[in-house]
């Protein structure tokens, strides 16, 4: 194995890259197989395949069955709050008020090498009681007592992200692999002692095969580890739309760890885009429009509630991504009714708990599932009026693009880019927290409206009359660097880099099937 020369050994050290390795060997060429599985079904589905409930699983579906009693540490987790990892970012969610906080190592961290290796070792010291931070101004950040901190949970990268920095035989080491594995290492059995886990949540899967490989990579890391079997234990968010076909699957494949699903919404969108992407009749209207009272949303949501609660399971809420907005009283009251509303779906439908992006959104969310569910969940709902097949799931949407709404489109991908690649991955833009899941949508969507003439229709028009196509695309782009001009943004350095990734991106013939593939090879 090698590393970047001045690694830390505190980290790194001959024991951690012996563990490291031996995950590699084991795994990584499965989940290369994996992967490949995931490109043939894609081109399944460009031909006019639909995605639909497995044959040859059926008997997994209609058999009783139920998943490990949940730990005590997981029963409540009415509000969970979700960041990436940086020592100030860790010290917030763990002292916020929230249930849990899920550290996140995938969409809302740029995976700089410092980034990964800062992230691991604030995440330790915080296990360890010891994670302080000081700000440049000298603001001094301390966690609270234990008994008043989060409940801490680990999302690694998912199974199609590589870490270039860590080699074995001259290959990149799996991201998803290196991150679980690396956090492993140095708090499994801290946090066992605790009664706290290990715990992860578990991105992008798309098949029941895929869920099978953590489950053995987990149950590897426990063997060496030396710990229980069962003792990691994990929440799957449901984010693509293959994967909404396989829930029964997925938890029956990690049936002795799961804990629950989760609505990973902005993903879910993006995996809807990206998998009809050749599907004229399943075009999306702008991002604004598609709320999770669209029919596929919300058949995707009622089943996960569904599906979980017959099983035994936690049924995960969705992201609020709205920030306060200081110094616009209205606009900050219309902001936070719309996150009212959206938590009272959620709880209403049967959801166990919700996610926020933002620490002043915590007792919001918590005071609406306060008053609605007064136990540590809701399993006894079990959704039995819900009936959903597969046309629900994947149901065309009715709606528009605007001219607002492509532009948005526009600078929200150039803006989450150039932040992305000077560092940063999770990003405020116009009172919401970006990440790469909404900068997805974005993208998609942009690729999909210019593309839709591809095969000799009519092109799409903005709801004023005009068409859609590479030309408004380039003219938005030309426009956008004296608009963004003078102004106070995160990675403002890397805008011209970022206009020209996303322009070579959008007017290629084949949807790239992530952003940060490409953007990863210029950090």
């Amino acid at each position: 194995m090698t590393v970047p020369a001045g690694t830390p050994v505190d980290l790194l050290d001959t024991n951690a890259l012996a563990f490291l390795t031996e995950l590699h060997d084991c795994f990584d060429a499965r989940r290369l197989d994996l992967l490949a599985a995931r490109g043939h079904r894609q081109e399944a589905f460009d031909g006019g395949a639909l995605p639909d409930f497995r044959r040859d699983t059926r008997s997994i579906r209609e058999s009783e069955w139920h998943v490990a009693k949940l730990p005590p540490a997981l029963r409540d987790r009415r509000v969970e709050i979700t960041g990436p990892v940086d020592p100030k970012m860790v010290i917030n969610a763990l002292n916020s008020g929230a249930n849990c906080y899920m550290a996140d190592f995938e969409d809302s961290t740029s995976p700089t090498w410092d980034n990964l290796l800062t992230g691991q070792r604030a995440l330790r010291d915080a296990i360890r009681g010891t994670l302080a931070f000081t700000s440049p101004a000298g603001k001094r950040y301390a966690l609270k007592p234990e008994d008043q901190r989060a409940v801490l949970i680990v999302r690694p990268r998912g199974w199609h992200l590589d870490e270039k920095h860590v080699r074995i035989d001259g290959a990149p080491m799996s991201g998803a692999l290196f991150d679980a594995g690396l956090f492993a290492f140095h708090n499994a059995h801290a946090l066992a002692a605790k009664d706290r886990g290990p715990y992860f949540y578990i991105p992008k899967l798309q098949s029941m095969e895929e869920a099978q490989l953590w489950d053995e990579v987990l149950a590897h890391i426990e063997r060496t580890l030396g710990l229980p079997a069962g003792q990691i234990r994990v929440t799957v968010l449901i984010e693509t739309l293959p994967a909404v076909f396989e829930m029964d699957e997925i938890l029956y494949a990690l049936r002795d760890r799961i804990a629950g699903l989760n609505c990973g919404r902005w993903d879910y969108i993006f995996s809807y885009l990206k998998t009809f992407r050749r599907h004229r009749d399943r075009v999306l209207p702008e991002r604004a429009q598609v709320t999770m009272t669209q029919p596929f949303l919300k058949a995707y949501s009622e089943l996960l509630v569904q599906t979980c609660h017959r099983r035994g399971a936690h049924a995960m809420g969705g992201m609020a991504a709205q920030i306060p907005i200081a110094g616009d009283a209205a606009a900050n009251d219309a902001a936070m009714a719309r996150v009212r509303a959206d938590k009272l779906r959620e709880v209403t439908a049967g959801h166990d708990g919700t996610w926020v992006a933002h620490p002043a959104l915590i007792p919001l969310a918590k005071q609406i599932f306060d008053e609605r569910m007064r136990g540590p969940h809701q399993h006894a709902m079990t959704r039995d009026d819900v009936l959903v097949d597969r046309d629900d799931l994947i149901e065309p949407s009715i709606g528009t693009i605007s001219r607002a709404g492509f532009d948005g489109n526009v600078e929200v991908c150039v803006r989450y880019i150039a932040a992305w690649l000077d560092g940063n991955g999770c990003v405020p833009i116009h009172h919401m927290m970006e990440d790469a899941a909404t900068a997805e949508i974005a993208r998609a969507q942009l690729w999909q409206w210019i593309h839709y003439a591809d095969d000799g229709h009519a092109p799409l028009h903005l709801d004023d009359g005009t068409a859609i196509d590479g030309a408004l695309l380039d003219r938005v782009l030309l426009s956008l660097p004296s608009k963004l001009a003078g102004q106070d943004i995160p990675g403002a350095t890397r805008v011209a880099e970022a206009i020209a990734l996303l322009e070579d991106l959008t007017h290629r013939d084949t949807l790239e099937d992530f952003l940060t593939l490409p953007a990863y090879g210029r950090l």
